[in-house]
């Protein structure tokens, strides 16, 4: 099962694990996966990005930490074709070694992974983005990350079911 390339109608007419599996492609919480695969039919996208939304606001932090351990770290080697497209713009040793001197530091301050929506940005802008959240205090960046998570859901979710 791939992560992309079905139609609404397609994802829709799914047995239940394997719209859970390819869900997992989109967001490796697997609460997240049971809730959207279980509210099935979805009659739009919209209406299915809405409910992925919800499911996201939902996810307590256990939850947050399985979907967080599917992600690379912003400049690492990409774990999947969905990160690699979306890292794209992440170029140049520099660039990469400053985000991972700034990983570091996230990762010290807040306890897990800098999580950013990072499609269509650069890395100049990614790197930029990190320096200004490490000024956030642990509660502000934990509602910024979950949000960032839910437009990577959404961007995931839409390319899942593209026709």
């Amino acid at each position: 099962m791939t992560s992309e390339g079905l139609s609404l109608a397609g994802f829709n007419d799914l047995p239940a694990a394997m719209a859970e599996q390819a869900l997992l492609g989109c967001c490796s919480a697997p609460r997240w996966a049971r809730a959207i695969a279980g509210a099935r039919p979805y009659a739009t996208t919209e209406s299915l990005l809405a409910a992925a939304d919800a499911a996201a606001a939902a996810l307590d932090d256990a939850d947050i930490d399985e979907a967080l351990a599917g992600h690379p770290r912003i400049g690492d080697r990409p774990t999947s074709a969905a990160s690699a497209r979306e890292q794209s713009g992440v170029a140049g040793d520099e660039v990469r070694a400053a985000l991972a001197e700034g990983n570091r530091a996230y990762e010290a301050k807040f306890g897990h992974i800098y999580l950013v929506c990072a499609a269509g940005r650069g890395g100049e802008e990614l790197l930029a983005v990190l320096r200004a959240r490490l000024d956030n205090d642990p509660s502000t960046e934990r509602q910024v990350m979950r949000a960032e998570l839910a437009k990577i859901n959404r961007l995931r979710l839409a390319g899942l079911v593209a026709s």
